[in-house]
């Protein structure tokens, strides 16, 4: 697929892929560090940020997000590439891995590892987020300190942190997913993915209020190995410490 994407750097590749709702801006923080020693390619998922819609007939699945992954790859000529995600992108990240066609992947916080009610309280807590910001003047939130908490709060664990010019545009980004409703639904039959055949790194926020922190554990046993603890930071870790990102990626 034709994928908006945004490339920096020289060297070995490196894909970026953001989760749920999100688009490629999502990973600024730290695309000029990774960009010291990688070719860094962040993208858009089909049906999100500025990436076409899926085509007719072809449902939103995490697997068939990975599929135009895998296409977007091959099309532009990237072989075994090392890829990064988080959330959703951490799981299309253990996909790839599973399939053999990376590298490496880092998967911050991916999705699949939750219980039933976990899944039910992850879906509930992202439909509200979805339906605020259609409502809200996000402009005059994103400007307010303490309104900027209440709008990102859940999602980073130093809404401060957060560049109010960058919170807006991902604001619209979530309202504005064609894919985002089908792509959610399609969670409940979300199941970890098969053995990875690359080697993989799993790492959780601390203070993640999304993905609760427990499921972890679980994808510690699914991977038969440590899951790196990302302190200070919540879901979507890349703007609460983008250096310790950055090194994990890199590591």
């Amino acid at each position: 697929m034709d994928l908006a994407f945004e490339r920096r750097g020289t060297g070995a590749p490196l894909i970026l892929i953001h989760g749920i709702g999100h688009h490629w801006q999502g990973w600024l923080p730290v695309m000029n560090r990774l960009a010291a020693s990688h070719t860094v390619i962040a993208l858009d998922l089909p049906g999100f940020g500025a990436s076409p819609a899926l085509p007719p007939g072809i449902p939103y699945t995490a697997e068939s997000l990975a599929d135009a992954v895998e296409s977007f790859c091959a099309r532009l000529a990237i072989r075994d590439p090392a890829v990064a995600g988080n959330s959703l992108g951490g799981y299309i990240a253990l996909e790839l891995a599973s399939r053999g066609i990376v590298s490496t992947a880092v998967a911050l916080s991916p999705a699949g590892f939750w219980s039933r009610s976990e899944l039910l309280y992850c879906q509930a807590v992202l439909r509200a987020t979805r339906a605020s910001a259609r409502s809200a003047p996000i402009e005059r939130l994103a400007e307010n300190r303490y309104l900027r908490t209440v709008a990102a709060g859940l999602l980073v664990a130093h809404p401060s942190r957060l560049d109010p010019a960058a919170l807006i545009a991902s604001t619209h980004a979530l309202v504005r997913a064609p894919g985002f409703e089908e792509t959610l639904e399609s969670f409940t039959g979300l199941m970890p993915p098969a053995p990875p055949k690359s080697p993989i790194v799993i790492a959780w926020g601390e203070h993640d209020r999304l993905l609760l922190r427990r499921q972890a554990v679980r994808a510690a046993r699914w991977s038969g190995q440590r899951v790196k603890l990302l302190k200070g930071c919540g879901h979507v870790p890349m703007s609460d410490d983008p250096e310790l990102v950055a090194r994990v990626i890199l590591s």
